[in-house]
């Protein structure tokens, strides 16, 4: 039989299938080395999977092939990766400026990651009622204008005093599946809570000490929502790491950069200090925002330390 696997506990995955939900284990093969994956499965895939003798569990024999999934670095083992959700038609970004701030070369780094799929994005900035200050204005109005222009869609709420934030959804999410990422703290658990009553994740206070995000969803999990669709929640990130994407590959996966790909002198071009390029002209001349480019160069040189 067949099924879709909606949570991840590291040894036991639980999978829907037209008939029920049933706790599975990975048949033993499928743990090699090569893979370099942190966990061989992810919520969002598709398996191939037969009941054990006992009929209340069962052992997956395959892992149908992925249409798209989000992947990271895994931040425990060097050189290898972990699949955050596959088989996905769109991702959602909570960030937050404070308690805790999420950085604009992150938000960079999530984007990489699911442009490398052409997984639309919409990025979700809540906690606005702890926003205040000429600097958090600033880091607002910086969010809007670096984002909109190339396409993502940016979506303010308070998702702890806001009751009416499925309505303000719905559009986007019906009848799709569409993860939700962000680091730890940023209000994915209660975002999920008031679009998914039924969920019952937990939340935690902001650690007081260090401002940053208590770990509160410990396993990915797919929640199915009213009149179609779901929901994918994962784990916060801490970090996120570029995976398998080449140097001249990287600029492919920033929209402002990949218009003008085929305008520089060279083919082999990486828009740091090439003469003839198109890109870094259009940097100087305020068509690519400095932030975004700066974001590029970090990416370049994090992934050459990996090398």
């Amino acid at each position: 039989m067949e099924g879709r696997v909606i949570k991840s506990t590291g040894s036991w995955y639980v999978v829907k299938t037209e008939t029920e939900f049933i706790s599975a284990r990975l048949k033993g093969k499928f743990k090699q080395e090569e893979l370099k994956l942190t966990n061989p499965i992810a919520v969002g895939d598709w398996v191939t999977l037969a009941k054990e003798d006992n009929q209340e569990t069962a052992v997956i024999s395959a892992i149908h092939p992925r249409e798209n999934y989000v992947i990271r670095k895994s931040t425990r083992k060097q050189h290898f990766s972990h699949i955050i959700a596959s088989n996905v038609d769109q991702a959602i970004l909570v960030v937050t400026m404070k308690q805790p701030r999420t950085s604009l070369g992150f938000i960079d780094r999530f984007l990489v990651s699911t442009e490398s799929f052409r997984i639309p994005a919409i990025l979700v900035v809540n906690k606005l009622d702890l926003l205040s200050g000429e600097d958090a204005e600033d880091w607002l109005l910086d969010i809007h204008e670096i984002y909109e222009p190339l396409g993502y869609k940016v979506v303010e709420i308070s998702a702890l005093n806001d009751d009416e934030l499925f309505e303000k959804f719905r559009p986007f999410l019906q009848n799709k599946s569409t993860l939700i990422a962000g680091h730890s703290g940023v209000g994915k658990s209660t975002l999920l809570n008031k679009l998914v009553p039924q969920a019952g994740q937990s939340t935690k206070e902001i650690s007081g000490f260090s401002a940053k995000g208590v770990h509160t969803t410990t396993f990915a999990e797919l929640f199915p929502l009213e009149g179609g669709g779901d929901l994918i929640d994962t784990p916060g990130i801490k970090e996120f790491g570029i995976l398998d994407v080449d140097d001249f590959e990287l600029s492919h996966y920033f929209p402002e950069m990949r218009k003008y790909l085929g305008e520089c002198k060279y083919n082999n071009c990486q828009h740091i200090n090439e003469p003839g390029c198109e890109v870094r002209k259009k940097v100087d001349e305020g068509y690519i925002h400095p932030y975004r480019y700066q974001s590029y160069l970090n990416i370049l040189n994090e992934e050459d330390s990996y090398r």
